[in-house]
């Protein structure tokens, strides 16, 4: 007989939280879900900490008729009973349910919605009521995928604030425990059918397995077990050998492309995966492309800068200002003007070095504005002869596509340009011997590119 102190204590090894922890629990109405909703109030009320919050959700999906009503008031008079908050979302006509894969749809819908109530309660746990037969499920169809190690290590008991505290049981031992504690569930009758690859996994494949070995889930258990531990292996490797790659990492990241290049293709897609380079196809792309080619994932974005890599947050979300007003007019009355950028614009970003330009005020067509590189301009920097395009002078300086991004022009009200900053002053606008009136322009940090 399953002891009710074995799903207590696996719980209470998951939940061993500091005080006033928040759960959001995500209940069917099946079986498992409703012994994950009793145990934490169980938890919450006798066992440890009664400051602990939960709360409940549900989505009825209204893909079986009365039976999904029925679902939904098993979990929904629970919560009402015992005082637990409850959030349910009811699909509606709005929430068009396509042809084909209609459980990835089911599953990108419920976790956007258990986000949301996340928000806004601030409860910082999901908890899921995933089990042992599900992950044996998930290593099956994943093994059908050769998804590697991680796909065949299934399913994390603990993972980005998501927490399954039954992986460990069985779904007999599931059935059994809320025979023996009466908790009343639902058996949803759409899993007996062989629709869906995992519900044919379910059906047709685990009876067989289980069929050859009485002991077969506890051996997939202990095999699971060894599988994580060889994945946590493997990973600690491959940060070691990413951080002795990693040539700098602060605002970015910069990897060298030739020491990368020489490791096996599983080290090279294990790191660029983590940046969300996970098409094994695109890797050879990346090692052959040539100088400044850029490769962008969901979130980043990344630079081929001669033996390098440089990787690099997209922010599509944050707002980018490619404009500043630096100075609107001069008093001539003054000698000498002097302005710190920095100090100027706190919030420009990318002058990564210091510099000191003094300008000849009177030559200055103001105001003065900070912008990025625009087609077409041209300049005549200090210490060359004539002019040169600004993009030719950043091809010989040997930019990479990232540093040019970084760069600023300062312009005057005619859109001439008179600096590259932080690299090259237009020598046309400099200071001379016949200047009498000076605007100092200057930048101080010790950032580096």
């Amino acid at each position: 007989m399953l002891e009710k102190s074995s799903f207590k204590n696996q719980l209470e090894n998951l939940v061993s939280q500091p005080e006033n922890q928040s759960y959001l629990l995500a209940v069917s109405g099946g079986a498992d879900s409703m012994i994950l909703t009793s145990l934490f109030l169980d938890f919450r009320d006798n066992i440890k900490n009664s400051e602990t919050e939960f709360q409940v959700a549900h989505i009825n999906y209204k893909l079986r008729g009365e039976d999904s009503d029925l679902d939904q008031k098993v979990v929904q008079d629970f919560c009402e009973k015992n005082h637990i908050k409850f959030h349910l979302y009811e699909v509606s006509e709005k929430d068009k349910k396509p042809e084909h894969s209609i459980q990835l749809w089911a599953r990108e819908l419920r976790y956007k919605f258990f986000k949301e109530i996340q928000e806004k309660e601030q409860l910082e746990f999901l908890v899921t009521a995933h089990h042992l037969n599900d992950q044996l499920e998930t290593f099956i169809i994943n093994l059908s995928k050769a998804a590697g190690i991680n796909g065949l290590s299934g399913i994390p008991a603990n993972d980005n604030n998501i927490l399954r505290p039954l992986l460990h049981f069985s779904k007999q031992e599931i059935y059994q425990f809320a025979e023996e504690n009466n908790i009343e569930f639902r058996e949803d009758i759409s899993n007996k059918k062989s629709d869906y690859l995992r519900n044919k996994i379910r059906n047709e494949i685990v009876p067989k397995l289980l069929e050859t070995n009485d002991h077969f889930l506890e051996n997939f258990k202990k095999s699971s077990s060894y599988l994580n531990q060889t994945k946590d292996f493997v990973q600690e490797q491959i940060q070691q050998i990413e951080n002795k790659l990693t040539v700098f990492n602060k605002d970015y990241k910069i990897l060298s492309k030739e020491k990368l290049e020489q490791e096996s293709d599983f080290v090279k897609f294990e790191i660029l995966k983590k940046f969300g380079f996970n098409q094994e196809e695109e890797i050879p792309k990346i090692f052959k492309a040539e100088n400044n080619s850029t490769f962008f994932s969901k979130e980043y974005q990344l630079v081929v800068n001669r033996d390098e890599l440089i990787l690099t947050l997209k922010n599509e979300n944050q707002e980018i200002r490619n404009e500043f007003v630096l100075i609107n007019d001069f008093n001539f009355s003054q000698k000498l003007t002097t302005i710190n950028i920095q100090t100027a614009i706190e919030d420009i970003e990318g002058i990564y070095k210091d510099f000191e330009w003094d300008f000849n005020a009177q030559k200055l067509q103001f105001p003065l504005r900070l912008r990025k590189q625009q087609d077409g301009d041209e300049f005549y920097p200090t210490g060359f002869s004539g002019k040169k395009k600004v993009s030719k002078f950043f091809r010989d300086e040997k930019l990479s596509i990232l540093a040019r991004q970084k760069i600023w022009i300062l312009t005057d009200s005619e859109n001439s340009v008179l600096g590259v900053l932080p690299l090259r002053q237009d020598r046309r606008y400099a200071k001379d011997e016949k200047t009498e009136c000076v605007l100092k322009i200057f930048n101080e940090t010790k950032n580096e590119i």
